[in-house]
């Protein structure tokens, strides 16, 4: 996977591919980075890449012009061209798949972290000010993603996310093992996690996790999953449930709480969800 990211502040984004897992997985060349300065791109003295909106309002733009070329520098195509190289014969070479981080955008979650991870090369596109000339979405953007509902005044930080959130499902940066139970690996959150020392401000690791009994630890930890997410993240119970993500043991067990929290109400709800089938 490469990673070329776009944004007037490179050094934002720099600092994060010399850390951690990430310098390591770059030092593997498992993962690729190179950043862009669009101001690089600028023509005037001042290499000024912002402007006032026609139409008037508050705020400024970021301006075309140096976008196009920042773009076509990291070899970037517009969309016609793209689909015109598409339908040519002999076509060997995927391009690069162009994201604008935007507050508009698609919502960013983890279904659609692991279809960027699949892909060869991610150009980011980092906006500042009000955001980007329409042009330049129209003509070179594949996809515009939201982190959330809430709005940054850097898209870097949007990119930073995203770029975290993927390059640890790139295969050899992190083990497929630790990537099993995380939260939203399966429609659950994860389990609480305990470390030394075995008491702690007259606080005790559970007893189960001291047992050496590996499938009673088990499902402690699944039973604990399935109690916090339908304590803090019931929509991801309703939506696992209505794609049939889960297993038998995990519907069983949602439906045991569910019951519990209702006071023996509401079992008809999932009634006959309790087979065994997988």
């Amino acid at each position: 996977m490469n990673y070329t990211v776009l944004t007037l502040f490179p050094e934002i984004v720099d600092a994060f591919f010399a850390t951690s897992i990430m310098a390591k997985a770059i030092h593997r060349g498992v993962i690729g980075y190179r950043s862009i300065n669009i101001r690089d791109f600028a023509t005037d003295k001042h290499h000024k890449c912002d402007d006032a909106p026609y139409g008037g309002g508050a705020g400024m733009l970021m301006l075309p012009e140096p976008l196009g070329r920042a773009l076509e520098y990291a070899g970037a195509q517009k969309k016609l061209m793209q689909a015109e190289a598409q339908e040519a014969p002999n076509r060997h070479n995927k391009r690069a798949r162009v994201v604008y981080l935007s507050p508009s955008g698609r919502l960013f979650d983890q279904d659609l972290a692991r279809e960027l991870a699949t892909e060869q090369e991610l150009i980011l596109l980092c906006g500042r000010y009000e955001g980007i000339d329409q042009r330049i979405i129209d003509s070179y953007v594949d996809d515009e993603i939201s982190i959330g509902d809430y709005v940054l005044s850097s898209g870097e930080v949007g990119a930073l996310v995203l770029i975290d959130a993927t390059y640890r499902l790139v295969e050899g940066v992190i083990s497929a093992e630790s990537l099993e139970e995380e939260s939203f690996s399966d429609g659950l959150l994860e389990y609480p996690q305990y470390t030394r020392p075995e008491i702690y401000d007259m606080l005790r690791v559970p007893e189960v996790l001291l047992s050496g009994h590996h499938e009673q630890i088990r499902r402690w930890r699944l039973r604990k999953r399935v109690e916090k997410t339908l304590l803090v993240r019931p929509d991801l119970i309703a939506k696992g449930l209505a794609a049939g993500r889960f297993s038998a043991e995990t519907r069983k067990l949602i439906q045991e709480l569910q019951i519990q929290s209702s006071g023996g109400q509401g079992a008809a709800e999932f009634e006959g969800d309790t087979d065994e089938r997988n």
